[in-house]
Order: structure tokens, then C-alpha cells, then sequence
């Protein structure tokens, strides 16, 4: 099968499924440079309110396709910086599904996601040193603000692997679900999400982010929006609230 990036968009969540079975769904260098067109169209779909990054079958992905990196590590390095950014700058929430191997760049795109649910027996890594690379200094930055800088240090320092109970006990994942309930569980977590305030999830999301220059864009999102006052009337009406506003497709 030729490795490609797959999606579909149902009940408004975007699916995007890294397949490369051949390689534990390891990214080439096509696939890199696929990400980030496929993410503007999903991003400035109306239709899509969030979105699930996920590998096909047993495995998320196993890192980049080694490969690619004979010729230049350098530019094989940033094609995935490039798509690591583009998820991360994704405007409404992103949910990691990881079974098996997540690994290398796999664990990069997972960290650049909102949120990980992980299936028990998960493992997860982070190997640059074992190639001799240097880890980005935004992927290194992204990691050791997700789970701290001592974990990424043990991380980046070993290159070993850890399981899924200690990617939850340091905070790389949110969830981790026993065998044959992950698909169930980012199902309903994902329907949970659709349902909510899109502008309270996109000031959110760039707040806890860092971004420290929107304040007044969203106080003025929020003024005109109508949201809140749909929110509370629902709430007092006992009916499920009808938000009505949408991320804009720039800006």
C-alpha cells in the first residue's frame, strides 16, 4: 500500500489516519509535506469542529521513514517541524488516539495535538539520540512544557521507551483506555466536543498556548458573539445550547 495521509469528516470530526502499515505508519518525507495543506482545508471547513490524528491499525506511528533522512537530515527535520506547527496551530481541538508504537516523529505530531488518549500497552518515545540528531529547540520546548523538563530530558537524554501508565503519570497522555475501548472513548469525547462553544475553546486553546496578544480580540469575540447569553438561556431552559459562533477562516 502506498504510504498517504487518509481522512474523513464525520458528525463534524475530521479524521486523519497516518497509514504506512509497511512501517509502522512511519512518516515519509510525501507524508510530511502532506500534513499541512490537509490541515488548512480541514481548518477552514465549516463543517469540521474538531479533529482526531490516528494510525491504521495496531500501531500510530512508528517515527519518520529512516530513509528519508540518508540524503538530509536537515531538511527531512524541517519538513516535519512544518508539520509539527501546522497541527499545533490547528484552530479547534485536536485529540491524539494512539495504540501501539508512538515513537520519534509519531510522538512529535501526538505532542503538537490538544489532547492524547492512549490504549493500554501504548509505548511511547522519543529517539533523536540514538541517530545523533539534534531535537528541534520548538519540538523540545513543546514537549518539555507537556510534560516537564525532567521527563523530557529523560526522554530526549535515552531515547528509551516508556509505557502508556507513565506517559499518563507525567502528563504526555490525558487518558489511557484498556484494550477495545479507545475507539469507544475518542468517539465520545469527540461528540462531547463538537457540542461545546467554539469560541470558548479557541480563546482557550491559544491562552493555555501562551499567546499573550489577543486579549482584546477575544473580549470583543465574546461581546458580539451571543454565546454566553445562548449558554445560560439553554442552560435555564434545560436544551442543548446552540452556539453560533464559528472560527473564522483567518485571522
Amino acid at each position: 500500500m502506498e504510504p498517504l495521509l487518509d481522512h474523513a469528516v464525520t458528525d463534524s470530526v475530521a479524521t486523519v489516519v497516518i497509514r504506512h502499515p509497511e512501517k509502522r505508519n512511519a512518516m515519509t518525507a510525501g507524508m510530511w509535506r502532506a500534513l499541512p495543506p490537509l490541515l488548512h482545508d480541514l481548518a477552514v471547513d465549516p463543517a469540521v469542529r474538531a479533529l482526531v490524528l490516528t494510525g491504521e491499525g495496531r500501531t500510530f506511528c512508528a517515527g519518520a521513514d529512516i530513509s528519508t533522512l540518508r540524503g538530509s537530515p536537515e531538511e527531512a527535520q524541517g519538513l516535519a517541524v512544518r508539520a509539527e506547527e501546522a497541527l499545533a496551530a490547528f484552530p479547534k481541538p485536536t485529540l491524539a488516539v494512539i495504540r501501539g508504537y508512538c515513537v520519534g516523529g509519531g510522538a512529535q505530531l501526538a505532542a503538537a495535538c490538544d489532547l492524547r488518549f492512549a490504549e493500554e500497552g501504548a509505548l511511547f518515545g522519543v529517539t533523536p539520540a540514538k541517530l545523533g540528531i539534534v531535537y528541534p529547540a520548538s519540538s523540545t520546548r513543546r514537549l518539555a512544557s507537556l510534560v516537564g523538563p525532567a521527563t523530557a530530558k529523560y526522554l530526549l537524554f535515552s531515547g528509551e521507551l516508556i509505557d502508556a501508565g507513565r506517559a499518563l503519570r507525567t502528563g504526555l497522555v490525558d487518558e489511557v483506555l484498556p484494550e477495545g475501548e479507545l475507539g469507544k472513548r475518542a468517539a465520545e469525547f469527540t461528540r462531547v466536543l463538537v457540542s461545546r462553544s467554539q469560541l470558548t475553546q479557541a480563546a482557550a486553546k491559544e491562552f493555555a498556548d501562551g499567546r499573550t496578544d489577543r486579549d482584546a480580540y477575544w473580549a470583543g469575540q465574546a461581546r458580539g458573539s451571543g454565546d454566553a447569553a445562548e449558554g445560560v438561556a439553554a442552560f435555564l431552559e434545560r436544551r442543548q445550547p446552540r452556539f453560533g459562533w464559528v472560527v473564522p477562516t483567518s485571522g
